[in-house]
């Protein structure tokens, strides 16, 4: 059973690191249960500290992901048409078969959403560029905050390699 949930935290990881760039999984909280289902083995000791804290955080970045693209939008001069832009930018960034689509969707996206909510090539150009700046600083948030807890769960499994995996004793 701890092999079992050994592996589905792992996998845990790995998709939430890739859910730091996609809208549908909340990368970090997903890495957190990785976490969770690693100290949920019998041969890693509890520690729930380590976990409430790592929640805590896993949950603030989440939260902060809604605000900051908001934040960014808002700042620029953009309005709700440029975030949902972004986001439906973003989908169509990951699906079409385009270099740096991830990364050229969200701006275009912002962009049009803007020109369709009647805001000038100008004005729509700035809040763009604002939204598409706070997709990256909340995308690049939960990225780091996902790798770190990737880096977490490797270290505890090294720590209780023994524990884990007596075959290899």
């Amino acid at each position: 059973m701890d092999i079992a949930l050994l592996i589905i935290g792992f996998l845990c990881c790995l998709l939430g690191i890739i859910g730091s760039f996609l809208p549908v999984l909340p990368g970090p909280p997903v890495s957190w249960i990785g976490l969770l289902l690693l100290h949920l083995t019998t041969a890693v000791a509890d520690d729930w500290w380590f976990l409430g804290i790592t929640g805590a955080v896993a949950l603030f970045v989440f939260a902060m992901d809604y605000v900051i693209p908001a934040m960014g939008t808002k700042k620029f001069g953009g309005t709700r048409a440029g975030m949902i832009g972004t986001t439906i930018g973003l989908i169509v960034g990951i699906i079409a078969p385009i270099p740096f689509g991830i990364i050229i969707g969200p701006f275009v996206g912002a962009f049009l959403g803007e020109l369709s909510n009647k805001a000038d090539n100008k004005t729509a150009l700035k809040a763009a560029f604002g939204s598409f700046l706070g997709f990256l600083t909340g995308a690049f948030m939960k990225f780091v905050v996902s790798m770190i807890f990737l880096g977490l769960f490797i270290k505890i499994v090294w720590e209780y390699k023994t524990a884990l995996f007596p075959f290899f004793d």
